[in-house]
């Protein structure tokens, strides 16, 4: 299980590298073709996301899986 900590600083760098680009959380889990209540749940640190949704996220902003973590 991760860290409660390290679920909330992922959750705010994703909250943040949304809002650079101006998306809500429907547009980024429609966009990703997940469900709408993924990425509110990610970003609230709610949830144990997967390496493959990492992955995802990662890829969809052009970042690396590190840099969501920093």
């Amino acid at each position: 299980m991760i860290n409660n900590n390290v679920k909330k600083k992922l959750g705010k760098n994703i909250k943040n590298l949304r809002h650079k680009r101006a998306i809500s959380q429907e547009e980024l889990s429609l966009a990703l073709e997940l469900d709408n209540s993924y990425i509110g749940k990610v970003e609230n640190a709610k949830l144990n996301i997967t390496v493959d949704k990492l992955i995802l996220i990662a890829d969809y902003f052009n970042v690396q899986v590190k840099n969501l973590f920093e």
